[in-house]
């Protein structure tokens, strides 16, 4: 009876103890910032002309710098932050990583479950060569669809498997397909990540839309401005193929590349 009345207690407790650290979780976010906003907000952005930064509108630019996040950088260093999404691997990223080693140039990778699952290799070879991994979440579902619980599952599902397969801390994260909240915000900062969203990207995920390096190069070069936070996906061909090119054309043109841990 007393070893049942142990086991009884001891279930009691374990259930106490989630609820208070759910308690907790909830009351980190609502202090934070008072009534949360939970309108989806979809990351957009005018673009600029002649090496001018792009206009990404008065609602993105506030909420992220109310949340430390991280969209576009300072408009008088010619300075530029080169991201990666990395859903899964399309047979490009070997490739990838030995134009950014052989240009001395660190990258950001988001990375899913998916692709932490099936190519821990290059996850681990980005991590060697000094590239900062980032979280783009367990399933890549849109964060404003997601209660807070689900959220914090997403995220830190994928941040423990990282941290247990290769040692690594991730920090920074992107939410999928660009979709975000104030809610959201909030939640990936109390959980301690800043938030990344770009302020160049252009229409080269589609891998049956290939073959148009000349259009891809123009969108890039064409579109390069002071604190540029680039995003490109690995699953590219045409990233891959002109990667080597638009790297140093960048540089020709007065650009330093930064890594995010840099980012002013």
């Amino acid at each position: 009876m007393k070893k049942i009345f142990l086991i009884i207690v001891c279930a009691l407790l374990g259930v106490c103890l989630i609820y208070l650290e759910k308690l907790d979780f909830q009351k980190t976010i609502q202090t934070s910032s008072g009534t949360l906003k939970t309108d989806v907000v979809k990351w957009g952005l005018k673009r600029g002309k002649n090496q001018e930064q792009p206009d990404i509108g008065n609602v993105n630019r506030k909420m992220i710098n109310e949340y430390n996040g991280i969209a576009i950088g300072n408009s008088k260093d010619k300075v530029v932050y080169l991201t990666f999404d990395e859903g899964y691997e399309a047979g490009y990223t070997e490739k990838i990583l030995e134009v950014l080693k052989n240009n001395n140039v660190k990258a950001c990778f988001f990375i899913t479950a998916h692709y932490l699952n099936s190519k821990p290799e290059l996850v681990q070879k980005m991590i060697q060569q000094g590239h900062t991994i980032g979280n783009h979440t367990v399933n890549h579902k849109s964060l404003p669809t997601l209660s807070n619980e689900e959220l914090k599952e997403e995220v830190m599902k994928l941040h423990t498997a990282v941290f247990e397969k290769t040692g690594y801390e991730m920090k920074y994260i992107r939410p999928p397909k660009g979709e975000y909240s104030q809610r959201t915000l909030a939640v990936l900062q109390s959980l301690g990540y800043r938030t990344v969203m770009w302020s160049f990207a252009y229409d080269d995920w589609d891998e049956e839309n290939q073959g148009r390096q000349e259009y891809a190069k123009q969108k890039i070069l064409n579109n390069i401005h002071p604190g540029a936070v680039i995003l490109l996906h690995g699953n590219s061909k045409d990233n891959c193929n002109i990667l080597d090119e638009c790297i140093k054309k960048i540089r020709k043109m007065g650009y330093e590349f930064k890594s995010l841990d840099e980012f002013v």
